[in-house]
């Protein structure tokens, strides 16, 4: 008896996820229909809640009207992407069959063309040169088995996954971690022991943070994207002031910008292990920015009363893990000439960013 196996590609379906098409936006309409609302007026009484979420409802209103959607296919059914758009017109009028040895060649420099650009622009557009790579891949990997608490291995859905996860991650942080509600934290001093004022949020500051917004980087759960923001810089940088002022004066914060989409990343060791994954958020950006004004605050604060110290290098403007490097051979190599002994002693804690005590640290 003969049996006969046929052997056959399995079909994956195309999927199709909803989009802002930005080629076919209206930026002049955008910024027309945002640009009639009288901010200052509409804002004034309000708290950083209510006053967010009318900014939020204005700005998806005019966004509906002003950015049709696309529908953004999976990578079987989207269009290579070396393949240009001049490139493909030109291949519709042809019998591809006929001249494949023509186009072979453009077909070729296409993509080397393509592969400079991305590796030229990685600087600037890291996502696209990653999502180029990660495209090259055969197979896309999903989450890997997980360890629950109890040992046991999880692998039915990725719902159970993402609560061992979400479980892991909240365990990390212990009691010292956060504040309770109850306590304040210590206001800022100045050196002569004065308590320093709330500082007024400039527009031109929030102006200036709009504009350098990367446009490649993803939108948070609030639906507003950065190319949006950058686009409406000048219409928008008057109520975000006002937003960011009362968030700052009040310490009150918009429920969407607490709200994060977090993916985990895999880091190195045993996969089914949930402590070898590092949580990745995406977060709302007009959050970011609020972050940001924040951060040069506090910095501005410390660098005046000299609050860090010069062998600091990290998370400092214009230092790096190579000017430690620099200062720290410098003085190594001074030591040993002088005939010094030397003793180097190197500490590696564990989730350092998830436990920090922000007591201790304020």
């Amino acid at each position: 008896m003969i049996e006969f196996l046929i052997l056959r590609e399995v079909r994956r379906k195309v999927s199709r996820t909803a989009t802002l098409d930005f080629w076919r936006t209206d930026f002049g309409l955008f910024r027309r229909l945002v640009g009639r609302v009288p901010w200052e007026a509409v804002l004034k009484g309000k708290g950083v809640q209510e006053g967010w979420t009318f900014f939020k409802k204005e700005i998806l209103k005019a966004q509906e009207q002003a950015i049709p959607m696309c529908q953004k296919t999976n990578q079987r059914g989207r269009r290579l992407a070396w393949l240009n758009r001049d490139l493909w017109l030109e291949l519709r009028k042809q019998d591809y069959k006929d001249v494949m040895k023509f186009y072979r060649e453009k077909i070729r420099r296409a993509k080397a063309q393509l592969e400079l650009n991305l590796a030229t622009a990685i600087k600037d557009n890291k996502k696209c040169f990653y999502k180029y790579i990660s495209n090259k891949r055969r197979a896309k990997e999903n989450l890997h088995p997980l360890l629950d608490a109890r040992g046991n291995i999880v692998t039915k859905n990725e719902e159970e996954k993402a609560e061992v996860l979400n479980a892991f991650f909240a365990s990390v942080f212990n009691s010292k971690t956060s504040c309770s509600l109850g306590t304040q934290p210590p206001e800022l001093e100045d050196r002569d022991g004065e308590q320093s004022e709330a500082p007024i949020i400039q527009g031109e500051m929030a102006s200036d943070l709009l504009h350098h917004l990367d446009t490649h980087k993803s939108m948070g759960l609030d639906g507003i994207h950065p190319r949006v923001l950058r686009e409406l810089a000048e219409v928008l940088t008057k109520p975000l002031s006002i937003i960011y002022q009362q968030s700052w004066l009040t310490g009150e914060v918009p429920d969407d910008w607490r709200l994060a989409n977090v993916t985990p990343i895999y880091k190195k060791g045993w996969k089914e292990d949930p402590g070898n994954y590092r949580p990745v958020s995406l977060t709302s950006v007009p959050g970011k920015v609020m972050e940001q004004i924040i951060l040069s605050a506090i910095t501005q604060h410390l660098q005046d009363n000299q609050g860090i110290r010069p062998s600091q290098h990290g998370f400092m403007k214009g230092r790096s893990c190579l000017t430690n490097l620099i200062s720290f051979y410098d003085k190594v190599t001074c030591s040993v000439d002088e005939g010094k002994a030397v003793d180097v002693i190197y500490l590696d804690f564990t989730k350092a960013f998830d436990t920090i005590s922000h007591s201790i640290l304020l």
